[in-house]
């Protein structure tokens, strides 16, 4: 719809975790490179993660399209929410290794002879969990396990858990402390800096055909970032429906008024400071239950303090 008036051969802001999209910053080229050694140097445990839209997936499906130049037979699994006994048949199914009997055991058994074929071939074995922070302890569990699987020098298995910061918590608590002390290499993704906003959406412009450097004014990719703080997901979203409305609209280049439009029907508009909500709340006295009962432990503790134990002398009760 829009592409013809922008000279656009694709769209460029799918939200699809499309690997020739991804924009490397330093931190992603990090992240990549934690990735790459990790697997080429059989560390065993990996750990990748990063707050919500800031391009895990698509880092993993570039990690995905890079392992078959190591040779490297990899499984995915994209949803985690399974038990134990799912997430090997996935895993051992995703590996291609066939297995008639479905006891616990025996698939242990394959899949420990299948990873010796694969080190004696010189082809590494890399399981892949996104949102591993939906993953059970007793799967986690599980999966620590898996990297018992080796050789006298090395691991037979590569593992690289991905998920939000909340897997980071799961991960500190005590009874995964095992599983913890396994992992090797961790990297992070982080929303992006202005600059590099300017830099992401030239980027994908560039690789979907554009020619014009100047689709988006230097404005609207300043409201691009402050309105999608820097997350490359809501940044996609903010663009895609800016592209459309000026093309509605038949503006060229694309206006800041254009995505603070966009970001009002998404409701992404600029969130109030903790300070401006604090005001909120007490102009229109939704604190006031809240103060009542601060002030009345207050005085709670005052009574509590002016009431001493009458069998604990104090200083000036004491007899020479």
């Amino acid at each position: 719809m829009y592409k013809e008036f922008f000279g656009l051969k694709e769209s460029p802001f799918n939200v699809n975790p499309d690997p020739r999209y991804l924009y490397l910053t330093r931190q992603t080229q990090e992240a990549f490179a934690c990735l790459t050694y990790g697997i080429q140097s059989k560390k065993g445990f990996i750990l990748l993660t990063g707050e919500v839209g800031t391009g895990k997936t698509t880092l993993l499906n570039r990690l995905l399209d890079w392992l078959p130049s190591q040779r490297a037979q990899a499984a995915f699994i994209f949803n985690p929410r399974l038990s134990v006994t799912q997430m090997l048949d996935f895993m051992m199914t995703d590996f291609g290794i066939p297995c008639e009997s479905k006891l616990k055991s025996q698939v242990l058994l394959r899949l420990n002879q299948w990873l010796l074929e694969r080190y004696k071939a010189g082809e590494p074995a890399v399981l892949i969990i996104d949102e591993a922070q939906n993953l059970s302890h007793q799967v986690l569990e599980e999966i620590r396990l898996l990297t018992n699987l080796e050789t006298s020098t090395e691991k037979l298995l590569q593992i690289v858990l991905a998920g939000q910061p909340e897997l980071e918590v799961k991960l500190a608590q005590p009874q995964l402390r095992q599983l913890r002390q396994r992992i090797t290499l961790r990297s992070k993704t982080l929303p992006l800096t202005l600059e590099e906003t300017a830099g992401y959406i030239h980027e994908r412009l560039r690789i979907a055909g554009a020619t014009d450097n100047n689709i988006f004014s230097p404005e609207a990719i300043q409201a691009v970032h402050r309105l999608a703080r820097g997350i490359p997901r809501v940044t996609n979203l903010l663009c895609e429906h800016s592209l459309i409305n000026s093309f509605v609209e038949q503006h060229k280049p694309v206006r800041r008024e254009t995505v603070e439009e966009v970001a009002r029907e998404f409701q992404l508009e600029d969130r109030p400071s903790a300070g401006a909500q604090t005001a909120a709340l007490k102009q229109s006295g939704e604190s006031a239950p809240l103060v009542q009962s601060l002030l009345q432990n207050l005085a709670n503790l005052i009574d509590r303090l002016g009431h001493q134990d009458p069998e604990i002398e104090t200083p000036t009760e004491r007899k020479p």
